[in-house]
């Protein structure tokens, strides 16, 4: 006797072989690369600590940057405070969260442009000064540059919503961006681990 197959069976089956999300398959696998190629700046970044033969050393010329970084570790929260006023269709809320975390991360890229011009100008450290300046701008550089990135597409979003763009119908986009800058956030902690403390 042949088995019938209920709806219940077909609905079932297609749950099972439901290809993942698109989306979600990228950008996990966009932080993934973006890990490896932190992994290897981080650990050339480890190999050279202690090997300069002439100064300057991190010890005489970085400063812990500590505002900048408690900005950019807050921006993660406001962003979450951000896609969640998304989630309940509260626009207006979602732009003044979404500002607010424009602003930590433009802060924090600023913190480290006046790091950068303090250790250029009065300090003399370039990247091609020494073993210590060709790995601090390297690596310190690679996750600016993943700032610069974030905040841009943040901008994006921002000036879309603000020319009157229904962003609510985005949500997927936006988490997906929110995923991206906390991921630049997590990596900062890396980054400021090894540079400086470790390295110093």
């Amino acid at each position: 006797m042949a088995a019938t197959v209920t709806p219940a069976d077909v609905d079932a089956l297609e749950r099972q072989w439901t290809l993942p999300d698109r989306g979600t398959v990228g950008i996990i696998l966009l932080m993934i690369m973006e890990s490896s190629l932190f992994a290897i700046f981080v650990v050339a970044y480890l190999v050279y600590i202690g090997k300069n033969l002439n100064g300057p050393y991190p010890k005489d010329v970085l400063e812990v940057p500590i505002v900048a970084t408690i900005c950019l570790l807050s921006s993660s929260l406001t962003i979450v405070l951000a896609e969640s006023a998304l989630k309940r269709n509260q626009v207006g809320r979602f732009k003044l969260w979404w500002l607010v975390t424009i602003l930590l991360g433009g802060e924090f890229l600023t913190a480290t442009g006046l790091e950068w011009y303090h250790l250029i100008y009065k300090e003399g450290l370039t990247i091609s000064t020494n073993l210590f300046g060709t790995t601090y701008y390297s690596l310190v550089g690679l996750h600016a540059s993943h700032v610069i990135v974030g905040l841009f597409f943040l901008l994006l979003v921002m000036a879309v919503s603000l020319a009157g763009f229904p962003i609510q119908h985005q949500e997927r986009r936006v988490k997906f961006l929110s995923w991206y800058w906390h991921f630049v956030d997590a990596i900062w902690v890396v980054v400021f681990t090894v540079v400086y403390v470790i390295g110093r």
